[in-house]
């Protein structure tokens, strides 16, 4: 006996129709990563495919677009790098770093990451890193004598410059192993084999949080505006860890006045022509730039210049300020870049974006919570720089 279907029954074609289109849409999530990606069933597709790892997954938002909101995410990209210094020990700030780099910048865009060590890193932190990106990563070991104290260092006065720092409370004041790290990325990172292919790189360090979604590619804006040093927050530095490092600078640029540009950023340094040193410098845990700057004839020379005085050690001069001052003499002052939309905290200071930033960037921070502009921030004195 053949069964007719009632026509009063309007639920069961209803049910046919919304089986066949989740069954084309697994489909095609399954042969189209981009259908996958893009997908605003991206829901319903990852409960279907219970294995799919998370990681991949985007939510989807009201009128969200990545292909129009990530304009080159079809291909257009810079010659740059993410890179990062860590120890194996590092591995879980590492995780934490990367997913909050990738999340809210890289998945969209796919810029490889060069993660550098003074000791080979494990299979555990290689395997657990290389899952959290599908762009290319890069593990890398530190020539020693780039890391290690110089034999040429007299080990006497440089143990009394720290004896002498811990006496004071200064953080790190008694570690050789910071004041390694501030030498090799203050002279040798850009060097290193592993970077010789790159012209941009976006330093992260170990437990940092970008805090908004970036809609636009900041390594491109660095190339297409000339920028050579970018930054998100900047503050003073600790005196006595640099107490003679500005006689050095002007010891140099009275040596070298051909590297100092007209147009610099010395007023950002000094609040007396270059006299004195105010101590503000941009906070190099983050900084976007460009390498090629320090590839360069003034950088180089400047580098060893600070290198034969002894000062990586005998002191505990930072890349912070040898990175900030040389920014700020070798380079135009408008081709220093204060990344205000770009959410970002390495504790205790974070900088968070304010007003319609916030808002387009879906910033997870507290707006009132900023360092911008608090007693011990540079930012007005860099502002200052334009008005």
């Amino acid at each position: 006996m053949t069964v007719l279907w009632p026509i009063s029954t309007p639920k069961r074609y209803i049910t046919v129709v919304l089986v066949a289109v989740i069954a084309l849409h697994y489909i095609l999530t399954i042969a189209n990563d981009d259908y996958s990606r893009l997908s605003s069933f991206s829901n319903i597709s990852g409960q279907l495919r219970a294995g799919e790892k998370a990681s991949n997954d985007i939510i989807s938002t009201p009128n969200y677009n990545p292909l129009q909101t990530y304009p080159n995410a079809t291909g257009h990209r810079a010659n740059a790098t993410f890179v990062l210094l860590a120890r194996n020990s590092d591995l879980v700030g590492v995780l934490n770093s990367m997913q909050s780099a990738e999340d809210r910048f890289n998945r969209y865009y796919n810029y490889p990451w060069v993660l550098l060590n003074e000791e080979p890193f494990t299979e555990e932190f290689k395997e657990r890193v290389s899952v959290l990106t599908r762009a290319p990563i890069s593990f890398g070991l530190i020539p020693k004598e780039h890391w290690f104290q110089p034999d040429w260092i007299d080990e006497e006065r440089a143990r009394a410059g720290r004896q002498k720092m811990m006496a004071q409370r200064i953080i790190y004041g008694g570690s050789v192993s910071y004041r390694n790290m501030c030498r090799f990325n203050s002279g040798f990172f850009f060097r290193h084999e592993l970077l010789q292919p790159y012209r941009y790189y976006w330093r992260v360090e170990p437990d940092v949080r970008f805090f908004c979604d970036l809609n636009y590619d900041p390594f491109l804006y660095m190339q297409e505006h000339e920028k050579v040093y970018s930054f998100t927050i900047s503050l003073f530095e600790w005196e006595p860890t640099i107490p003679t490092l500005w006689q050095t600078v002007k010891d140099f640029m009275a040596e070298y006045p051909q590297y100092v540009e007209n147009h610099n950023a010395m007023d950002f340094l000094s609040n007396d022509g270059g006299r004195s040193y105010n101590l503000c410098h941009f906070w190099s845990n983050f900084e976007i730039a460009d390498m090629d700057f320090w590839r360069s004839e003034a950088y180089t020379t400047f580098f060893e210049y600070l290198e034969l005085k002894g000062g990586f050690y005998y002191e505990r001069w930072g890349d912070a300020p040898v990175h900030s001052i040389a920014a700020a003499l070798f380079a135009r002052r408008d081709q220093i870049h204060f990344f205000r939309d770009i959410g970002y905290r390495h504790d205790p200071f974070q900088h968070c974006p304010s007003g319609d930033q916030w808002k387009q960037g879906r910033c997870a921070c507290d707006q009132t919570d900023t360092f911008d502009y608090t007693p011990n921030s540079c930012l007005k004195k860099f502002e200052q720089l334009f008005s």
